[in-house]
């Protein structure tokens, strides 16, 4: 065994403790790390790597950076997903008896960051916790920043994947004995760092956040998390509020590829915010507003009184022009409220917060007057707490721009408090009088450059340059120190006035220290009340964003059919809208009436399918958020859940194909979607070959219509598909237009009702520049491809007809046409009547998609053998 130093020993006892964080290890005016840290330190902050002498016959590794720049390289870290524990002297080094005693103050995560550029002003941080309960998952979520408390029951994990991806929950604590499957779906799909905490401690004096806690279930998981949070900030958690519970049930439900897909929050291609609907609406000026704007965007509503008690809001914002950019403007000089409750609990607030605390509630009272000033008032309007008592305390105590540093003095205005007027009066006079005694010594002298001045080492002194020594009289003063070109010298009386000053000085300070931190635990009392007021006021701002960005972009008023009908008169995606900016954009409409749940999408590549598809979602969706559309019109049902399948994507991390991508997407919306859901389905199938994503298709297609009745948006480049209006009542045909001038085709972008013609796809090849040479070959095979086809169909006029029925109509596989039920059959071969009989066996509804393509395949396989 190695006999390591002291020092290194007492390391090593500390870090066996945070195996999974960087320990910084404080000495002397730097945080050291040693052997493992120090190599993967040095690496990912590029810093030297060095080493010493630890004891042993080889030197330890060791890399460190000054206390000082610390904060800058832990932030480094903890965005890449590390963890850094703070170790630091406990014990005056004088006082020490051997190694002076070190101690882990606080353990910085990803999800326990408080301050930092990591932390983004409009985006919650949050910290989960997760407990399996056969099958089901209790989550907490705790934005420490801002002492939010949210916890839901989760009825699988796909649906707990959703919710984490949601909310961009940056670090997941659960037990060592979580699976270890769902583990790596954790870090894989939410990129979230995973923590640790299996022993669950009941705190009394956490007793008061679980209030609102029936569920034992719940109250377990969030215990979890406030032991694991308790356990590595070792601080002041008095900002956290109860606990409250949601139901996802309450909300409408995006799953994470839908929100991937819609882009609600951030880009697929860039994973950024501009070019989302977040960027689209995000008008908000205050950075809580813009985390609920973002909330809200993530979780629509379906409770209908609410959704309309928003809408009620944004109509009054919007009808009343000039309260609503006079509130624009007061919202600009309103501070982040809920943060910097987190920062005065934490105890890293400074005087600068506080007075841009003061300046926020110094807008509260002409806000809330003028939303009593509004012709309609709202129930979202209730009366804004000002906290008068403590601008007034923030008015009386602290100067109007203070110091960064809270350890300086210069903090405390005059009159706040009487012993330190007194210390500041001693000070002042003291600094008077070594004025006064400079002139009168220059006069005395007849040295005009004499001067007295002050540096901390030797206190006040006296200085004559070399050129002037011989005016001064012999014992005139005390020698204190020879310089290169000057002497200084010192007074008995200077030396007592500069005891005076000097200690009066000292005591300003830890005078106005002592007074800060009384005043900081002063402003500790009113945290609930500054959360409340938050709440309020981040709901304002994101009401007055609705009614400007529906104002300047021109949307209507939503209404909600009671008929589950749905009618959209111009839409527009709102998104691209924007991009096009000067551009036209070509406006649409959308029915789905009461016999009408299906549309059946044809037309060309690039002619704008999938855009209008879009659309519909997204005016679902802002609708239910409680804004306006893009539209001239709109009546809408409301959505419980909305599912997407759209884009041609590899999951690589999952080693998933792109197929196989498609059907786990569509396998989720048709198991979970209800006749209450909205589908958009873009080109299934197209993943395998032809004839078997025309299977697929149809047959999901049918089973959507006779099954589910959710209202559909199915886009398809297999035409054949189309006949299917002929047999389901509930689908209709509508198309994109587009022309052919002079060999080109033209998008029109324009929907239309009844099939497209042709698909075009070569002439988008030509759009795209690829070779003459391999164009005009394409149209080649095309015709020759078109021209046998229609050969064998007329070889083959006599349909297929097979024997099981949906409702009245009879369905062939891929019918040359449609025909009713016939009395008369044609005669089949013994082969064939095989795998009819084989057909017969199958039992569909039970059948995954995948399943019932790997049916089909051995079927066609028994076929043609």
């Amino acid at each position: 065994m190695v006999a390591y130093t002291p020092m290194i020993q007492q390391y090593l006892k500390i870090k066996a403790n945070y195996q999974d964080a960087f320990l910084f290890f404080r000495l002397g005016d730097f945080y050291e790390m040693f052997f493992e840290d120090a190599v993967n330190a040095s690496q990912e902050l590029e810093i030297t790597l060095t080493s010493r002498d630890g004891g042993g016959q080889e030197r330890i590794p060791m890399c460190g950076v000054p206390y000082h720049s610390a904060p800058n390289y832990i932030e480094q870290l903890v965005t890449k997903g590390y963890k850094v524990a703070i170790c630091e002297q406990t014990e005056d080094p004088k006082q020490a008896k051997g190694v002076v005693k070190r101690e882990v103050v606080q353990l910085i995560t990803p999800g326990t960051v408080m301050e930092g550029k990591g932390l983004q002003d409009k985006e919650n941080n949050y910290i989960a916790s997760i407990t399996d309960f056969d099958a089901q998952y209790g989550l907490t979520l705790c934005d420490l920043t801002t002492g939010e408390n949210l916890t839901a029951l989760c009825s699988s994990f796909d649906e707990l994947l959703s919710e984490l991806y949601s909310v961009g929950a940056k670090e997941v604590v659960i037990s060592s004995d979580f699976p270890e499957g769902l583990k790596k779906q954790i870090v894989d799909r939410c990129g979230a760092t995973l923590s640790y905490q299996t022993e669950l401690t009941n705190d009394e004096s956490h007793a008061h956040l679980l209030k609102h806690l029936h569920d034992e279930r719940l109250t377990k998981t969030f215990t979890r998390l406030i032991t694991y949070i308790q356990r590595t900030q070792k601080r002041s958690l008095d900002h956290l509020q109860p606990v409250k519970v949601y139901y996802l049930s309450d909300t409408m439900k995006i799953d994470l590829f839908s929100k991937r897909n819609l882009e609600l929050t951030e880009t697929i291609r860039s994973k950024g915010k501009k070019g989302s609907l977040l960027w689209l609406l995000d008008e908000t000026k205050t950075a809580m507003g813009g985390r609920l704007l973002k909330q809200w965007v993530d979780k629509p509503l379906v409770d209908r009184s609410m959704i309309e008690a928003r809408l009620a809001m944004v109509e009054t914002f919007i009808a009343n022009y000039f309260e609503r950019e006079d509130l624009r403007e007061l919202l600009k000089e309103v501070y982040d409220l809920e943060r910097l409750s987190g920062r005065v609990a934490f105890g890293n607030v400074n005087a600068r917060d506080l007075m841009q605390l003061k300046k926020s509630l110094m807008q509260v009272p002409q806000i809330d007057a003028l939303c009593k000033s509004l012709e309609k008032q709202s129930e979202l309007l209730t009366k804004l707490d000002p906290c008068e008592e403590l601008t007034n305390l923030l008015e009386e105590s602290i100067i109007e721009h203070p110091p960064l540093s809270i350890k300086d003095g210069n903090i405390i205005k005059d009159g706040y408090n009487t012993q330190l007027d007194q210390y500041r009066d001693a000070s002042r006079n003291g600094k008077t009088w070594i004025a006064q005694l400079e002139q009168q010594e220059r006069q005395k002298t007849g040295i005009k450059s004499l001067k007295i001045g002050y540096n901390k080492i030797f206190g006040y002194f006296i200085e004559v340059t070399r050129a002037n020594l011989h005016l001064l009289q012999e014992g005139t003063y005390e020698r204190k120190q020879t310089l290169s070109n000057a002497e200084r010298f010192i007074t008995p009386e200077l030396k007592e006035k500069e005891t005076l000053i000097l200690e009066a000085e000292e005591k300003i300070v830890e005078l106005e220290y002592q007074l800060f931190v009384e005043i900081r635990e002063k402003v500790k009392e009113y945290i609930p009340r500054l959360q409340n007021l938050a709440k309020q006021l981040s709901q304002l701002d994101v009401l007055q964003c609705f009614a400007t960005v529906s104002e300047t972009r021109h949307y209507c008023k939503p209404e909600f059919s009671t008929k589950n009908a749905l009618h959209i008169m111009d839409g527009r995606h709102p998104v691209v809208e924007k991009v096009m900016d000067s551009q036209e954009y070509v406006a649409n409409h959308c029915t789905f009436g009461e016999n009408r749940s299906m549309l059946l999408i044809t037309g060309p590549n690039m002619s704008g399918k999938s855009t209008y598809m879009r659309q519909i979602a997204l005016t679902a969706i802002l609708a239910q958020i409680g804004c306006y559309v893009p539209a001239s019109k709109a009546v809408l049902p409301i959505f419980d859940q909305i599912f997407t399948r759209i884009g041609a994507a590899d999951d690589l991390i999952s080693g998933q194909s792109t197929f196989m991508v498609e059907m786990l997407e569509a396998k989720n919306a048709i198991a979970n979607a209800t006749s209450q859901s909205l589908i958009l389905f873009d080109e299934i199938g197209r993943g395998t070959s032809t004839y078997d994503g025309m299977a697929l298709a149809q047959a999901i297609i049918e089973y959507i219509h006779e099954y589910i009745g959710a209202k559909t948006l199915f886009s398809t480049h297999y035409h054949e598909l189309t006949v299917l209006e002929n047999e389901l009542t509930s689908l209709q045909n509508i198309h994109v237009k587009a022309i052919e001038e002079n060999g080109r085709v033209v998008f029109l972008h324009k929907i239309e009702e009844g099939a497209a013609d042709k698909s075009y796809g070569i002439h988008v090849a030509e759009l795209a520049d690829l070779p003459s040479p391999l164009i005009q070959r394409a149209k080649e095979i095309l015709t020759k491809l078109e021209k046998e086809k229609q050969q064998t169909d007329e070889a083959h006029s006599q349909p297929i007809v097979r024997e099981e029925t949906i409702g009245d109509s009879q369905l062939s596989l891929f019918p040359a046409e449609r025909t009713k039920k016939s009395t008369t059959t044609k005669q089949v071969s013994k082969k064939e009547q095989t795998v009819i009989d084989w057909l017969k066996t199958l039992d569909l509804l039970e059948m995954t998609p995948l399943d019932a393509m790997n049916e089909l395949y051995q079927l066609q396989r028994k076929v043609k053998s």
